[in-house]
């Protein structure tokens, strides 16, 4: 028996990944299930694990590069409120780790609460952001974590304190299959002083990535002491080009897909740079984007 055959009313065969992320490229995936409750979930974990079924969890889909091929296996989408909820305490909010990032900090500010901010302009969902610690010299979104709730991949719901977390720059050492929520502790700040720092972040942020408009994926992370993109233009590859996918002229260390672009061209692009990076510089860059 299939996942479609067990779970008809939350599972889709063969469906297109593509409309799923930012890139909007990629094949599509063998069954897409959006699961309605966490034991609903739980279940669908178990009979993969039962079934030998690979498993991959799907968030907001923006640092992602979806293969030109099929998908095997099951694709999970976290869509539904239990995975969305956002809930305040005091200065404490949780957040389902399906729900959006931006969706956070709005809610957030509205409650006259700080610390999220500085995020803004960051896309993907609340999960995936905590588990890559996203953020910059202005803050990152560890700085405000309380404790993760996570499902194991026995199928049990445990909570993380922050004691037991361990952050680095965009990357953590949450290691679970799936985040079902987040804690936060922020404190409470004048509306217009948050708004003042939220304007001054989504400022610098934009202007050191490709245009709004353009779809696009960051490429590597930034080693020790440097980044990326300042290697990239030390190496002389500012105009790298791979089929329809080019570096940006804004920053280097995006990729920028114009129409007709295939998930080829792109790490067609990422290990020419990365190959070429090596060769003139010395230093071996590490890929950022996920590739499947």
């Amino acid at each position: 028996m299939s996942l479609a055959d067990e779970f008809p009313e939350i599972t889709k065969r063969n469906e297109p990944l593509a409309p799923f992320t930012h890139l909007t490229i990629g094949g599509p995936a063998e069954f897409l299930v959006q699961p309605r409750s966490v034991d609903e979930l739980n279940a669908v974990l178990a009979a993969c694990q039962r079934d030998k079924v690979p498993v991959r969890m799907l968030g907001g889909g923006f640092n992602l590069l979806v293969q030109d091929d099929p998908v095997p296996g099951a694709v999970i989408r976290l869509t539904a409120e239990p995975f969305t909820f956002l809930r305040r305490d005091g200065k404490k909010v949780t957040a389902g780790g399906g729900a959006a990032l931006f969706d956070l900090i709005a809610f957030a500010v509205k409650h006259g609460l700080g610390g999220l901010e500085t995020l803004v302009g960051i896309r993907g969902t609340v999960g995936g952001s905590v588990r890559c610690n996203v953020g910059d010299r202005s803050g990152e979104i560890s700085q405000a974590v309380r404790n993760v709730t996570v499902l194991t991949d026995a199928g049990k719901v445990q909570v993380r304190g922050r004691d037991e977390l361990t952050f680095r720059e965009h990357d953590s050492d949450i290691d679970e299959a799936v985040i079902l929520s987040v804690e936060f502790e922020l404190e409470t700040e004048p509306p217009e002083q948050v708004l003042k720092k939220m304007r001054k972040a989504w400022i610098q942020r934009k202007t050191s990535e490709p245009l709004s408009f353009q779809k696009y994926v960051r490429l590597f992370r930034n080693p020790p002491g440097n980044t990326a993109a300042a290697l990239i233009d030390r190496a002389q590859l500012t105009k790298a080009r791979t089929g329809a996918a080019e570096l940006s002229e804004r920053n280097s260390n995006y990729a920028v897909a114009h129409p007709g672009t295939t998930a080829r061209d792109i790490i067609q692009l990422a290990d020419h740079v990365k190959a070429k990076v090596k060769e003139r510089t010395g230093v071996a860059l590490e890929r950022e984007l996920h590739v499947w």
